[in-house]
Parts: structure tokens; C-alpha cells; sequence
């Protein structure tokens, strides 16, 4: 059956034309289809029928967002993912310019996946009562706090995965999770700890304390992890914030690491690299990653390595990804 898709007017319409695309064209049955968008089975009953009340399906597809449902549906396949989100593309690799335009780009790209973020997770809270979500640090985690619209969950309870930043910045792990629970009117608990030990045994130390114990099984409760991304270069957050030295990056590149989420360094193929840093940040460990529903958020073209990585680890549940990294992960 071939449809055509006019621009979307609000966020059912744009779910119509998601559920439209995944079942008619990538022909998942409205069971897959609800697994797949997070919804339920009725919902997407309802979201189908609205597509074709609404004249979505009709001829063609020609909607701004129909051809990247396409490249969510090859990602989430190739990984194994329950979902993925994908933002129009703006143009961002083949925009010409020096640094200052390609940092704008990179904030454009990091205020889309925002707020896609910001959609997605107010239909988690929106659906389920007293959650706790686990929470990592980044600017793009900051992006999706300041878009998340204000909504009463009480219950909610936000924990940040990993210590914090030595300075006050928008991206702490402190100051995202206290906006999330500004904007639900629920609970912020944060690791009064900072991000990198200067030994491991400093570490052994800063963990085993009695609050950082009750945060961290706090966080060992969450229903899911919405963590970001890290290069492995100096433009990465960690080493412009002074969080690592120039030697432990050039360490980290030695040991072949091209990214990080919350601290852990992995390479090419996923894999956790041997290096010092890996057991000197603070953080909750991979066997809680594992244990988790992973949420990733990745915002950029510069992230394109660290989100193969991730992605090549097994570690990722769902993706939301600009448009432009999204088109390029599927180059490969």
C-alpha cells in the first residue's frame, strides 16, 4: 500500500506517521509496531486509523520525516534496538565554514535531539508512575532538560550515574538532574562526588561512603539510563572542562579508545579499553549499563565514532540521533 504524508500539526500525528511507515512499509504488525514506538497496542490501533482519517497514507511518502523512518528502522534492525529516533537532517556534514560554524551546527544538532529527547521522555513519565531514571551528564542531556515541558509527576525521582564537575556548568550531572526534577516536581539525587579520582585508590575511597552507596543503589533501581556521548579528542567535554589531563587522552587514544558514556572508554568495536582512566572515574559500573534499559542520545557528526562504538557494544536499548549522524551511521 503506498502512502503520502503531509507535514505533521502536533506529536499524534507525527507518531501516525512513524506507526504508518512501520506497518505498512516495513510491514511489523501492530504489536512490533507498539514495542517498537513505546506505545501501546491500542495506540497504535488508533494512530493508524488517524493516518488514514487524517489523509497521511494516501499515495506516496513525502514526508519530512518519512524517509528518516526508513534510516531508524535499518539502525534499530542492524543493532538489535527496541527503538530509534531520528531527527531531520540539517545539512550539518556538508555545511562549508570554519570551527565557529561547525560549533553552531553542533548546537543545532545537540537542540533537535533535545528535543526529541524532551518528546520521548515525557511520554515514559507520562505513562508510568513513580519512576526513577538514571541519568548521565553532557550537553545534549542538558538540551533535553531545558526542552522538557513542565508536567506534574511527583513520584519521580531522577539519580545522576556519575559524580559531578568541579564548576558549576549547565551540563553537570547536579544541575541536569535538579532541572528534571524542577520541571516534574519530583526528587534530584546526585553523587556528591567528582567525576575523576586522582588514584584508584582515591576512588576505592570516595565510593565507599555511606551516601554515595545509597545514591548508587538508588540508581541500581531505575527502570532505564538516558545517557550521551563523549569524543575521545580535545574537543571533547571532559578535557575542555579539565576533568583529564592531555596524557590521559593521549593514554585513551593508545589504548585505541574513540568515545565514552559516563566515564567508560571503549573502542571501535565496543570493547572497554585497558587504561588507568576507566578505573579512576566515579561512576555506576558496566554491569549496571548491562543491567539497564540504555537510552543514548547522540547529537553531531563529531560523536560518529563514539556512536558506532557504543552502538557496537550491545550496551544501547534505544537511540536518539540527529539526522545528518543518523544518515552517516547507515553509510557505515
Amino acid at each position: 500500500m503506498a502512502f503520502s504524508i503531509e507535514p505533521y500539526q502536533d506529536e499524534d500525528q507525527d507518531l501516525a506517521v512513524r506507526a504508518a511507515w512501520l506497518y505498512y512499509v516495513a510491514s511489523h504488525n501492530q504489536e512490533e509496531t507498539a514495542a517498537i514506538l513505546g506505545v501501546s497496542r491500542i495506540k497504535v490501533n488508533r494512530l493508524l486509523a488517524l493516518a488514514r482519517e487524517s489523509g497521511i497514507v494516501t499515495i506516496s511518502v513525502d514526508h519530512r520525516l518519512a524517509a528518516m523512518a526508513e534510516v531508524e528502522e535499518t539502525i534499530r534492525r542492524h543493532h538489535g534496538l527496541r527503538f530509534c529516533l531520528a531527527t531531520p537532517p540539517l545539512g550539518i556534514a556538508e555545511s562549508p565554514g570554519g570551527p565557529g560554524l561547525a560549533e553552531a551546527a553542533d548546537q543545532l544538532a545537540r537542540r533537535a535531539v533535545g528535543v526529541a529527547a524532551a518528546r520521548w521522555l515525557r511520554g515514559r513519565l507520562l505513562a508510568e508512575d513513580d519512576l526513577t531514571v538514571g541519568v548521565g551528564w553532557g550537553r545534549t542531556l542538558a538540551a533535553m532538560a531545558e526542552q522538557l515541558p513542565s508536567l506534574r509527576r511527583p513520584g519521580t525521582r531522577f539519580v545522576s550515574l556519575m559524580g559531578s564537575l568541579p564548576r558549576n556548568a549547565a551540563a553537570n550531572p547536579f544541575e541536569v538532574v535538579q532541572q528534571l526534577a524542577a520541571r516534574t516536581g519530583g526528587e534530584g539525587h546526585f553523587l556528591p562526588v567528582p567525576f575523576v579520582a586522582d588514584s584508584e585508590a582515591d576512588r576505592r575511597v570516595l565510593m565507599s561512603q555511606r551516601f554515595v552507596q545509597e545514591t548508587l543503589a538508588l540508581a541500581r533501581r531505575a527502570a532505564f539510563y538516558v545517557v550521551s556521548l563523549g569524543e575521545c579528542d580535545a574537543g571533547s567535554s571532559i578535557y575542555r572542562n579539565g576533568l583529564i589531563t592531555e596524557g590521559d587522552l593521549d593514554a585513551l587514544r593508545r589504548a585505541g579508545a574513540v568515545g565514552d558514556t559516563i566515564g567508560k572508554f571503549f573502542d571501535a568495536d565496543g570493547r572497554l579499553v585497558e587504561a588507568d582512566l576507566n578505573e579512576r572515574t566515579l561512576a555506576v559500573d558496566l554491569q549496571d549499563l548491562q543491567r539497564h534499559e540504555l537510552v543514548l542520545l547522540a547529537a553531531g557528526p563529531g560523536k560518529l565514532a563514539a556512536a558506532r562504538a557504543m552502538l557496537a557494544s550491545g550496551l544501547v536499548d534505544g537511540l536518539i540521533v540527529d539526522g545528518d549522524t543518523a544518515l552517516a551511521l547507515v553509510r557505515r
